[in-house]
């Protein structure tokens, strides 16, 4: 059982404080047994004040991150002093130093400010709410920040940006651990998409559109309905019914991303589903998800993920990758 400790904080919001404890408690397998283990404590075993004004018991201190194999830190409105530069509080820091090398770290919206203030992200990308962007770079000039992510993977530490982010990172956590499918069913309990296309970018001081502006949004249903043929960035604007100019500027104000980038990670998506789901061969997956041939896969994936098609199916479908 993969054990995660939660570390409640004073002034944490309940919403970010309960998202792992729902999003990793709706991970299960096949048999319906539960993947994770999740406690929720604090640095010194007592009980913190939730920023809605009642009081959050723990059932855990300091040992439950000590013993833990991920620690998830959600977010404090209570961190004004680390933005001006102070220390962590002598409690914190010592429960943080007792969490065990190698241990995985996670944090949601401003609890990126503890990692940072512990020196856990220094010469490391991270991410945090895009309004705190300009004031964490401020404090901790020496993270790498990504203000237009919606979370961060620099492998053993994991940032995410403010509130919904956080399920976004869980679920794929639970993505990386056990699975696509295991994580689409942890997304449908709790009633959320799986996957979220771009990043943070599109929710920075944007206006709503009137709704007599015409979107992206029929196009790239268009476009999801055909990612095993080639599909030129000029097809995606006539369908648009817009010049090249404007559905480019368009669809990166709504998604994050240009045209050509968010196909290519709807191309992954379908790729890694399909390695985990069918029996293809590499080239054939290659050719269903639209990149042609097995080494334009091979590249993408490499570059991407950092692994080849069949190291991925051997990951998630050991048996069927022997075979």
């Amino acid at each position: 059982m993969h054990r995660i400790a939660v570390l409640a904080l004073e002034g944490v919001p309940p919403f970010e404080l309960g998202i792992p404890s729902r999003v990793f408690g709706n991970a299960h397998d096949d048999a319906g047994a539960p993947l994770y283990e999740v406690t929720v404590c604090t640095a010194d075993g007592l009980p913190v004040t939730s920023d809605a004004g009642f009081t959050v018991g723990v059932a855990a201190g300091p040992e439950a991150l000590a013993a833990a194999d991920t620690v998830v830190i959600p977010p404090t409105h209570a961190m004004d002093d680390l933005a001006h530069g102070a220390p962590l509080s002598p409690g914190l820091a010592a429960a943080i130093a007792g969490i065990r090398p190698g241990t995985r770290l996670v944090s949601i919206c401003t609890g990126s400010y503890v990692l940072a203030a512990a020196g856990l992200l220094d010469g490391r990308p991270a991410t945090t709410h895009w309004l705190h962007a300009p004031e964490f770079q401020r404090a901790f000039p020496r993270v790498r920040l990504d203000e237009e992510v919606l979370f961060v993977d620099d492998g053993d530490v994991l940032t995410s940006a403010g509130v919904a982010a956080g399920v976004d990172l869980c679920l794929y956590l639970i993505r990386q651990d056990h699975g696509t499918a295991v994580a689409n069913r942890a997304a449908r309990l709790c009633v959320v998409p799986p996957w979220r296309d771009g990043g943070q970018a599109q929710y920075i001081d944007r206006p709503v559109p009137e709704p007599t502006v015409a979107t992206t949004t029929a196009t790239r249903a268009w476009a999801l309905e055909r990612l095993s043929e080639p599909i030129a960035l000029a097809e995606l604007a006539d369908h648009a019914r817009m010049s090249l100019r404007t559905f480019t500027r368009r669809f990166r104000d709504e998604v994050g991303m240009t045209p050509v980038q968010w196909l290519t990670v709807q191309r992954l998506e379908l790729a890694r589903h399909l390695l985990e789901s069918s029996d293809l061969s590499v080239d054939l997956v290659a050719h269903r998800a639209g990149f042609g041939s097995g080494n334009s896969l091979r590249q993408h994936m490499r570059t991407a993920l950092g692994i080849s098609p069949i190291a991925y199916r051997r990951t998630f479908r050991p048996a069927l990758a022997e075979a």
